[in-house]
């Protein structure tokens, strides 16, 4: 008998041991508590380099149920066409989420926004960005729907780091996990209808690189991670 509820005993003790660590371990710091305040309205400039707000073609829609989860991942979200002296368009939508450590909300990736508007979404593979002072590695997509082809490259943010979905994402999360830390994250996309797969992948590297140029270090810094 005594053996028996030492046994229990030494397991109750575990369990507990266990909630307490697991509970010690959870991120309770709200990064983005500890800094300035994120305004995607103001963050991104209307006007820079040759690009300017084009008012007549806007970013893919989302249906209702869609843009009812978004909700619950990203507190703003900025949706952008602009034009450039030479008539090209590229379309910038970018989402910006307090808390990016809950797998209920981690980021909303293209693949499945646009697979949800009934479009066929190809992978274009990773690719790295080169701009100013850095390097960016960049995610490609292919989204086609009847006669529109929209090439699309994407990227991430957690806390102040960028990363691409899969394990450099899940990694990243778990290191401000493990300090105790709850990072905000962005999913910035740029994309453009063109058959032109190539060409229009070149436009929007332009449109990136004269946009990050057109900030100042801590607005790049937000945006990419990196100076």
């Amino acid at each position: 008998m005594t053996k028996f509820s030492l046994k229990h005993l030494l397991v109750a003790a575990c369990m507990f041991s266990g909630a307490g660590l697991a509970l010690a371990l959870k991120p309770t710091q709200q990064v983005s508590a500890s800094g300035p305040a994120i305004n995607l309205e103001t963050l991104i400039p209307t006007k820079f380099g040759t690009w300017t707000i084009d008012q007549t073609i806007v970013p893919i829609m989302v249906s209702p149920d869609v843009q009812a989860q978004l909700d619950k991942i990203y507190g703003q979200t900025l949706s952008r066409t602009y034009v450039n002296d030479k008539g090209e368009r590229v379309m910038l939508s970018i989402a910006y989420g307090a808390n990016q450590v809950s797998e209920d909300l981690q980021v909303h990736r293209p693949e499945y926004c646009y697979a949800a508007q009934g479009f066929q979404v190809r992978q274009g593979g990773e690719d790295v960005l080169a701009y100013g002072p850095g390097k960016l590695q960049v995610k490609r997509l292919e989204a086609t729907q009847g006669d529109r082809v929209e090439p699309i490259t994407y990227w991430i943010t957690i806390g102040d780091q960028a990363t691409l979905p899969g394990i450099g994402r899940k990694l990243t999360q778990l290191s401000y996990g493990l300090t105790g830390k709850i990072p905000d994250g962005m999913l910035i996309r740029v994309s453009s209808i063109t058959p032109d797969i190539n060409k229009g992948y070149q436009n929007q590297d332009r449109f990136v690189k004269d946009m990050l140029d057109s900030l100042d270090t801590a607005q790049r810094v937000r945006l990419t991670g990196t100076l």
